[in-house]
């Protein structure tokens, strides 16, 4: 069953960015997208309206793991979810503020600052893009009623839209994960061995595993098919070598018609006098 996203004209956005999103419905676009990406979003019948994005300076919280526990900081994996959410939500509502169909080319980044200890900015940045014509299935939008996000490159999205399936949004699972200190005896044990870390190993298979978990976790609320795309990022950050963040993010897309088959290449040989 789809469910309503949050209401995007209720979020607000500083009055500089309204400005410019203003001035750029009646003027002229900006995009990132690179020359041969703008002209094949365009070929697969999108017209860019303008660079949108989100920000959100957060302060990221203190948790401590158990010194020899391979453990969740659940606190910490909370924070780094919600402060992406915010970015991704204001960049959503300036996409909707120029009436866009959707969002491509989106990059999620995430910047700790020098002037605040645990401070980090998280920016969402892509091409707000509207549709030439409706899909077969009714609209672009997806099922949450938002504009659809997309972290494909220019071709990727071209050569989705052609063999028949569609966008729904971003989607991302996140773990930040204490990885257990190996005692002193255990660590001399295995001085000059070619032998697996059994305690290391199931400490990265976990954190990964609860960071894909809850990517697929919102490709199904979104009704997705799938996810194409998907990135598996290891960040440390600034939290030291045994904790880590495992980031999973990807496209979720849907089917727009029965038949997925996109033209075959064909090789032209140019006639030289």
């Amino acid at each position: 069953m789809s469910t309503t996203g949050p209401d995007l004209s209720r979020v607000p956005l500083p009055r500089d960015a309204t400005a410019r999103l203003d001035d750029g419905r009646q003027h002229l676009f900006t995009s990132d997208l690179s020359v041969n990406e703008f002209l094949l979003v365009r070929q697969a019948g999108f017209r860019p309206v303008g660079l949108v994005l989100g920000s959100s300076v957060y302060h990221v919280g203190i948790q401590t793991g158990r010194w020899s526990k391979n453990m969740e900081l659940d606190k910490l994996s909370q924070a780094m979810y919600h402060a992406r959410e915010l970015a991704m939500t204001r960049m959503e509502a300036e996409a909707d503020r120029l009436g866009a169909d959707g969002i491509v080319g989106v990059r999620l980044e995430i910047e700790f600052k020098e002037y605040g200890n645990d401070l980090a900015e998280f920016t969402a940045v892509g091409t707000a893009v509207v549709a030439d014509a409706p899909p077969p299935t009714g609209r672009w939008r997806n099922t949450k009623g938002l504009p659809f996000t997309s972290d494909l490159s220019g071709q990727d999205f071209w050569t989705l839209i052609q063999a028949g399936y569609a966008p729904q949004g971003m989607v991302m699972g996140t773990c930040v994960y204490h990885i257990a200190h190996r005692g002193m005896m255990a660590s001399m044990g295995t001085v000059g061995q070619n032998v697996e870390i059994p305690q290391y190993t199931e400490a990265l298979y976990d954190a990964r595993e609860l960071a894909m978990g809850r990517m697929q976790t919102e490709a199904e609320q979104l009704e997705a098919e799938g996810i194409v795309g998907v990135q598996l990022l290891s960040l440390p950050h600034r939290w030291g070598g045994h904790t880590t963040e495992f980031f999973a993010i990807g496209t979720a897309v849907r089917p727009l018609r029965e038949d997925h088959v996109i033209a075959t290449p064909t090789l032209v040989l140019p006639l030289v006098d």
